[in-house]
């Protein structure tokens, strides 16, 4: 398209357990704000963080504008503020089926429905024909706010003019069948309520989950119980969705949560969030009894209305075992139907490629092995199989004449982000790895390099090796040996520290490996006098 470039969404990922203290893992944006100048704008689907949460941080390489639907804008709005970027972008929000021309193509906004309200489909009109992209998207016959996938438009666009590529959802790729509805949960959601009319109930869930955070509401007014909602992002997007028109609460149900104290806790409702045991979120800090505004009581029922996220499994058993620990009942999606996914299944995804017809098909957002699994249904589905391409990041792809093929490849790895600190590299985790791993020896020795002598006894201080008071015949005996392997080191001519540093990271080394098959990192310190 003339060499110009559109974004779609921007997201970040959460750590893995085997990324010690790293906060965020955002996207390599090198290759972006290498191009600024070719980027015409930023497209996004809808409001989750792994698709809008990255864009505080773009927008220090590049000045573009965002279009999206209104909550969708607005939700990403809020980190952009608090980033101090809202300058170098201009927010436009977009109506459903709206067709806007962004650069060198028309961009279509197609209603889909996700576990968001307002998602979009989107349309791209450009000169080799319509490119499809699907967004994350399910097919819910029955959704909370009646905004259906509009199958329609999608059989229209097949029809005339052709859908020549299609890049679709294949989270769940893997599943069979159909998922469930959105709806089916506020159901489940009631006959908790209602079976539970004597206890205080608290519900975790997405703050971003506004339907879900919908349905929490009605199944409370239905069993006459007051709504409170801790925690910052839940708060404010409760706000930003009720301003907008995305939620609907009435005045007599919502009560602030200073005032909870005063009613009855049969009569009470919070929704909080922390419902993948975030460590500082509402729920955790209930859990352990540091939240300052609402302490967990027993009898309580904590629903946690999320599935935890792969790599979140740990902190969210250490959550429920901490509720449990303070005399709650706890529901959760292992028990009862407190969730469903936004996301389609096989049956869905099936539906979509027969409706869309594509020449063309790649499989998006999902692992690895749920790329293959989509790879495979477009080819039973009737794309033609060299026409399917499984693509990993970075990959770079031509639409043309001569159809879909591959071109090469752009930088696309992770940037790890500590704090307000920004990349830390893969270096930095390695060294976090092996002290989370093997621990740390450090060592501080001093050396009169005029009389090639080691001055006094070097002193050997250890973190999660071997704990002091057990090994004191260890460390001595460490002493001794970086002591002997100085002065040998010296003996031989050596009188810059860092070679004599070197020689005692040798020498501790085989030292260390010998007596406790381990291998920490080793922190040599000479000091010359």
């Amino acid at each position: 398209m003339d060499g110009r470039i559109l974004v779609i969404d921007c997201g970040i990922m959460f750590p893995d357990p085997d990324m010690p203290g790293i906060d965020l893992v955002l996207p390599d944006f090198s290759y972006l704000a290498e191009h600024a100048d070719r980027v015409e704008g930023i497209v996004l689907t809808h409001g989750h963080e792994d698709h809008t949460g990255g864009l505080a941080f773009l927008l220090r390489d590049l000045s573009v504008p965002i279009y999206g639907s209104e909550l969708t804008v607005g939700l990403a709005s809020n980190r952009i503020r608090e980033a101090g970027l809202l300058e170098r972008t201009t927010l436009v929000a977009v109506a459903d089926g709206e067709r806007r021309r962004i650069g060198p193509c028309e961009v279509e906004f197609i209603p889909v429905t996700h576990s968001v309200p307002d998602a979009f489909a989107l349309a791209f009109h450009t000169p080799q024909g319509v490119v499809l992209h699907s967004g994350d998207f399910k097919l819910d016959l029955q959704p909370v706010d009646g905004r259906r996938t509009d199958l329609a438009r999608f059989g229209a666009l097949a029809e005339d003019p052709g859908i020549r590529l299609l890049l679709a959802d294949s989270t769940n790729a893997e599943e069979p069948g159909f998922t469930p509805s959105e709806s089916s949960v506020g159901e489940t959601l009631r006959q908790l309520f209602a079976a539970r009319s004597d206890q205080r109930v608290i519900v975790a869930c997405f703050a971003s989950h506004i339907h879900r955070v919908q349905q929490i509401a009605d199944a409370a007014r239905a069993t006459g119980r007051k709504v409170a909602f801790v925690g910052r992002s839940m708060v404010a997007n409760v706000e930003l969705a009720r301003s907008i028109g995305s939620l609907s609460l009435d005045n007599d149900t919502v009560v602030d949560l200073e005032d909870i104290g005063r009613l009855d806790p049969s009569g009470v409702c919070l929704v909080s969030t922390g419902s993948q045991g975030e460590p500082m979120s509402a729920l955790s800090l209930m859990a352990t009894g540091e939240n300052k505004r609402v302490q967990i009581e027993r009898g309580d029922v904590v629903i946690i209305s999320a599935h935890p996220i792969p790599g979140n499994e740990w902190s969210v058993g250490k959550v429920i075992d901490e509720l449990h620990r303070r005399g709650a009942e706890v529901v959760h999606s292992g028990k009862a139907p407190v969730h469903v996914s936004g996301h389609a299944r096989q049956g869905e995804l099936a539906t979509l490629l027969s409706v869309t017809r594509p020449r063309a098909f790649i499989p998006v957002h999902g692992e690895y092995r749920h790329l293959v699994h989509h790879a495979d249904l477009a080819a039973r589905m009737g794309v033609p199989s060299d026409q399917v391409l499984l693509c990993e990041d970075g990959d770079a792809v031509v639409l043309d004449q001569g159809g879909l093929r591959r071109d090469g490849s752009v930088p696309a790895g992770y940037l790890y982000v500590d704090g307000t600190v920004g990349d830390v590299g893969h270096g930095v985790l390695r060294d976090r790895r092996m002290l989370a791993d093997e621990g740390v020896v450090m060592v501080v020795a001093t050396v009169d390099l005029h009389a090639t002598a080691v001055v006094g006894s070097p002193r050997v201080i250890t973190r999660g090796w071997v704990h002091a008071p057990e090994a004191e015949a260890l460390l001595e005996e460490a002493a001794t040996v970086v002591a002997e392997a100085l002065a040998k080191s010296m003996a031989d001519g050596a009188r810059d520290v860092e070679v004599l540093g070197r020689a005692l990271r040798r020498a501790l080394g085989g030292l260390v490996s010998e007596r406790t098959r381990r291998r920490p990192l080793i922190v040599p310190v000479v000091l010359a006098v």
